[in-house]
């Protein structure tokens, strides 16, 4: 039995990612816990407060949140297919950090489902904060939406990586464990400085990602990091990529790639779900 938590605040955009992870997980028994975070410290900027909708934000005016988390739940059970899923309502009046740290402790939470705006349509500094606290201080997988997502399969599964350190158990798995849940490939894309060879410790740490997931269809491939952005999109197209995995503490790759301010020619890559690891 998995343990997914979800914040929401009734918008649009956490709407999608609750859509997106009854599909992702369907072949799974989980317990949902949708979270609805109603008092915000004043000098915490929240990313769910910057996807209101004025209809959602008059809305939980009107009703509340304990009625609006009620009907969220029915629309959730009336969609769901799986009939091993169960829905639970937690609302706190806390920031989200401490909100969702709190129940990942007690509730055992395996991941966190986020929903966001497309990074070519929000400012980085209201929700790159916000995303990176979430990601950066909160011990848990983190699975990024963006809006309008869909969930169609995941064929493949790039991983990012500099091959600069050994990825301990838990990343593995994890990352194990996803490549099953779907049945995907895995794509590991080295992310290189310009011009530059690899080391031989960095080879040595690709031989143990080769060894690691030898049972599993797998690649590798390589992208310079001066083109980065422009070159992960590419990857993503060409190799049909629907799911892009990194470990948390590369927060570098992070900020340019999911929280990094609009850039035409990329932002396509934001069409692509995040799956944001822990060590």
């Amino acid at each position: 039995m998995k343990n997914i938590l979800i914040p929401t605040d009734f918008s649009e955009d956490s709407q999608n990612a609750i859509r997106y992870a009854l599909d992702y997980f369907s072949d799974v028994a989980v317990n949902f816990y949708f979270l609805h975070v109603s008092h915000q410290n004043p000098n915490f900027k929240e990313v769910v407060h910057e996807n209101f909708s004025e209809f959602s934000a008059k809305m939980q005016t009107i009703q509340g949140a304990p009625h609006l988390l009620k009907e969220e739940i029915k629309s959730c059970q009336l969609l769901s297919k799986n009939k091993t899923y169960r829905f639970f309502a937690l609302q706190e009046e806390l920031n989200l950090v401490e909100a969702i740290r709190k129940h990942v402790v007690e509730k055992e939470i395996d991941y966190i489902i986020m929903g966001t705006k497309g990074t070519s349509k929000i400012n980085r500094s209201d929700m790159g904060s916000n995303t990176c606290d979430v990601i950066t201080k909160v011990k848990c997988p983190v699975l990024v939406i963006p809006e309008n997502v869909k969930f169609n399969g995941i064929k493949n599964i790039a991983f990012l990586t500099d091959y600069n350190c050994i990825y301990r158990n838990k990343v593995i798995s994890t990352l194990s464990e996803t490549l099953d849940l779907h049945q995907s490939a895995l794509r590991v894309l080295h992310v290189k400085s310009l011009n530059t060879d690899i080391t031989s410790s960095q080879t040595d740490n690709k031989g143990f990602l080769h060894y690691f997931f030898k049972e599993k269809k797998h690649s590798f491939h390589f992208v310079e990091s001066k083109d980065l952005e422009i070159g992960i999109q590419d990857f993503v197209e060409t190799w049909e990529i629907g799911l892009v995995s990194i470990v948390a503490k590369n927060l570098n790759f992070i900020q340019r790639l999911l929280l990094r301010p609009a850039v035409k020619t990329v932002s396509d890559t934001t069409n692509v779900p995040f799956l944001v690891l822990h060590e």
